[in-house]
This record gives structure tokens, C-alpha cells and sequence, in this order.
């Protein structure tokens, strides 16, 4: 399900999404890979939705029509989990649910660099992922494409992210700065391209298993409540950035900061995103 926002999202309009995650606790259906569902989960119920980790193709259809939003992560897909896929996706497409594609390894392996391009032909509402994923899915078919390496700089990837905007309402790169891009329609009804930069996280959020595949999930959970997709990314970003920042302060290293993290998602509110949240935005 596409969307055009009418605006670039603003910090108001941020604490407004989060309000509505909190009052909604939107259901989110995650098709993840087995090495972060556990932690996911965590991050989305912490956070304040509700996940359902259901990727059989007996219950596919049945979850996406109830579910908030649908997300689909390409980190160990099989066959059934791929077949899963396409059921939960056509389901929410024809229900105008939104749905949140992470392309991990898009551009590494052939045969997830096929399910990558035909899951982009569907038109996900949003493309999230790291630098590498997010230039790999773009250079699908591009032999010097990857897709693996979360260490690229997210800023080298906005071209990238730009070019995914004829697939997608909105992509983001996540990174030491996430780079966001969105569609912004003024009242005339001329496109234009906005950039934001949301700063903060830590340097401890790589080294978690899956910190990424769990953003992927908390904008899938803002995507089922906020005015429009590039609000909802902007909003998930900045409350995984703000969760992040503060868990560091509390842990000793990455085993006390999961914890921490989970605790301050939770503890995140519209006094802290409006005073500490960093977003700075450039129409492109």
C-alpha cells in the first residue's frame, strides 16, 4: 500500500504516531528469520505493540487480514516461509494494509535476489535496511551488488534509497545516522523527495543479534498507526534511536545492554522524543 505524505514528518507529528502506538497496540505479523524472532518480539511488545510471528502458509492470509501491518524480512527464508510471504503480502495489498520489506542479502545470492525483486514488484509501503541491503536490493542484478556488510555509511546509500522510491513510499538506511527518504506532495500536488537524518543510537546496537531486523518490526508497528508511512519511519527511528542512547548509559557492554534497551523502549515518551529526539530534514 502506497502513501504520499503531505508534509515531512516534524517532531509533533512523531510524538503524535507514538501516542497512537501506545493507545492502538497495533498487532504486527512478522515473517522474520529464526535467528530474531525472540528478540523482535521483545522489541515490539517493549515498545508497545503486539507481535505475532506466524510465517506458515496455512495461517499467512489469516494473520495479515487481521494483522496492523505485515513484515517481511529476508534473513533465512525457505521455501514455505517464501511461499508465506507472497500469501501475507497479496492478503494485506488487497486490504490496503501496509507492508514493510528487509531485504537482508538481497544483492549477495541469487535465489533471495529473486524473491527480493519480485517482493519489490509488489510495492512495499516501506524498504528498511541497512547501507549494504538497501544499495544490494537497488543493484539487484549488479554482480558487484551485497547486501551483508552493516558497516557501509548510510549516506552513501541515499542515491540508492532514491531510486527504491519508485517501489516503495519510503526507504530507509539505518546506521551511526539514519538517512530517511520519502515522497512529500505540497498542495498543487507536485512531488518532491525529502532526506531526514536521525541521529543518536549506539555503537553497542550492532553488536545485538537482530537490532536491525527488530527496527525493521517497529516500523511495521508504527506503519499500522501513523497519518502516513515517512511519519512512521521517521517515529520509529527516533524511539529505537532514543531507547538506544539512554540503554547505553545503563550497560557494561552488549550482554547488559539488550536489557536495558528493552527497558527503555518502554520508558521512552513525548517529553523525551520532543527534547532529545535529533531529526533534521532537506527536501532533495
Amino acid at each position: 500500500m502506497l502513501q504520499i505524505a503531505r508534509q515531512a514528518p516534524t517532531i509533533e507529528s512523531i510524538i503524535a504516531a507514538h501516542a497512537a502506538l501506545r493507545a492502538q497496540g497495533p498487532l504486527v505479523q512478522c515473517l522474520t528469520n529464526v535467528v530474531s524472532a525472540n528478540f523482535m518480539a521483545n522489541v515490539l511488545l517493549a515498545a508497545g505493540a503486539s507481535p505475532a510471528m506466524v510465517d506458515n502458509p496455512e495461517e499467512a492470509v489469516g494473520f495479515a487480514s487481521v494483522a496492523g501491518a505485515v513484515l517481511v524480512n529476508l534473513g533465512t527464508p525457505t521455501t514455505a516461509q517464501v511461499q508465506s510471504m507472497r500469501l501475507a503480502v497479496q492478503a494485506a495489498d488487497d486490504i490496503g494494509k501496509p507492508w514493510v520489506l528487509d531485504p537482508i542479502g538481497a544483492g549477495a545470492l541469487p535465489w533471495r535476489g529473486a524473491i527480493a525483486a519480485e517482493l519489490l514488484a509488489s510495492r512495499p509501503t516501506v524498504i528498511r535496511g541497512n547501507a549494504s541491503e538497501i544499495s544490494g536490493l537497488a543493484g539487484l542484478g549488479n554482480s558487484n551488488a551485497t547486501g551483508f556488510d552493516s558497516s557501509h555509511d548510510p549516506a552513501d546509500a541515499v542515491p540508492a534509497a532514491l531510486s527504491l522510491l519508485a517501489h516503495a513510499s519510503c526507504v530507509s538506511a539505518s546506521g551511526p545516522i539514519d538517512h530517511v527518504v520519502g515522497k512529500v506532495q505540497d498542495d498543487q500536488g507536485n512531488l518532491a523527495h525529502y532526506l531526514l537524518r536521525i541521529a543518536g543510537g549506539s555503537a553497542l546496537l550492532p553488536r545485538v543479534t537482530a537490532s536491525g531486523c527488530a527496527l525493521g518490526a517497529l516500523v511495521a508497528a508504527y506503519a499500522a498507526v501513523a497519518q502516513n508511512s515517512f511519519c512512521a519511519v521517521a517515529a520509529a527511528h527516533v524511539h529505537f534511536a532514543l531507547a538506544a542512547e539512554y540503554a547505553e548509559r545503563q550497560a557494561r557492554g552488549p550482554g547488559s545492554f539488550v536489557p536495558a534497551f528493552l527497558d527503555c523502549l518502554d520508558l521512552v515518551d513525548a517529553r523525551l522524543i520532543r527534547a532529545k529526539g535529533q531529526v533534521e530534514g532537506v527536501k532533495l
